[in-house]
Order: C-alpha cells, then sequence, then structure tokens
C-alpha cells in the first residue's frame, strides 16, 4: 500500500503534468454549470423571453380585435344586438332561437357534487 504522503505526491504530480488542461476543464465546468451567467441560465432565459414574447404577440392581437369591436360597437347601433345574438342568446319575441353546439358539457362540478351529499345527509337524520 502507498502511505498517505505518496499519494499526495502522486496527485501533485499529475496535476504539475496536466495543470493547463485541468484549468481549462475547470474553467469550462464554471462557465457551462456554475456561474451566474452559465451557458444554462442563458438558455433557460432565452427560452423565458421566446414564451413572452409570445403572449404578447396573442395579447396585442387580442387588443386590436376588441378595439375594432368597441370602434364598431360605438358606430354602429346594429352591433350591439348583434353581439347580443351571437354571445348571450338573446332573441326577439317573435322569434325562436336554436342553438347548435360541438362543444361538450361541462362534468359535474364540486357545487353540485356537494348538493347530492347535502341531501344524502339530510335523508340519512
Amino acid at each position: 500500500m502507498k502511505s498517505v504522503q505518496q499519494q499526495i505526491d502522486s496527485v501533485y504530480n499529475f496535476l504539475g503534468h496536466y495543470k493547463y488542461q485541468v484549468v481549462i476543464i475547470l474553467g469550462i465546468i464554471v462557465c457551462v454549470f456554475v456561474d451566474d451567467n452559465s451557458v444554462l441560465r442563458r438558455l433557460e432565459y432565452q427560452l423565458q423571453k421566446d414564451h413572452l414574447r409570445q403572449e404578447i404577440h396573442k395579447y396585442r392581437a387580442m387588443h386590436e380585435a376588441d378595439s375594432l369591436e368597441l370602434l364598431q360597437l360605438q358606430r354602429n347601433p346594429k352591433s350591439i344586438e348583434k353581439i347580443a345574438r351571437q354571445r348571450y342568446f338573446m332573441k326577439k319575441d317573435n322569434e325562436d332561437v336554436f342553438v347548435l353546439s360541438t362543444d361538450q358539457q361541462p362534468q359535474n362540478t364540486d357545487d353540485e357534487e356537494s348538493q347530492y351529499t347535502d341531501d344524502d345527509d339530510e335523508t340519512a337524520q
């Protein structure tokens, strides 16, 4: 077995022989993983920037559409009737409205389930 001093000497000789390679590898490790401005963090920040830019684009498009709709509502009184019919299913007195939708019906919510459990509790008493 080697003594502790011989092991320290062998590590020292290894580091002395490959000092430039060790420094380069440690520098790369620090730059890629450890530093506050590391490559990994820069990639993470870039992904966040891309996501935020997509959100900005989406909200600008929504703002433009809403601004146009508001302008149309201010200029054309018939557009109020159109929106009331399309969004809120309002109708005139002498007409019937048929709603054809492919949307799925919502599942039971917590409120509906709590109503059933409350009824069950009352019948049990």
